[in-house]
């Protein structure tokens, strides 16, 4: 189980959050597509070997998860360690009456 700590130092960086921006935007991307996006879209021109370094984290978080096929690696959003947070710092509107 990932602990919120992890969480919150994935979601600090500004590079990671952009990742996460761009899986969102068109998920299950390679390396190669990522870096691309990124430099073009967000002005990120990382190395390949920084941004793994950056997905790597974001895997550990839970943020990410990877599915082989051949030689290429592709990258999903999860979103589910996000519920926990949600879970317990917002509770839905109570009716006031």
């Amino acid at each position: 189980m990932v602990g919120v700590g992890d969480l919150f130092k994935a979601l600090a960086d500004p590079t990671r959050r952009a990742i996460l921006d761009e899986l969102t935007d068109r998920d299950g991307q390679t390396l190669f597509e990522l870096c691309g996006r990124l430099t073009v879209k967000h002005q990120i021109s990382s190395s390949r070997q920084a941004i793994s370094q950056h997905l790597e984290l974001l895997e550990a978080a839970g943020l990410v998860v990877v599915r082989r096929e051949g030689r290429y690696k592709f990258h999903h959003l999860d979103t589910t360690p996000l519920h926990d947070i949600v879970r317990r710092w917002l509770n839905p509107a109570k009716d006031p009456s």
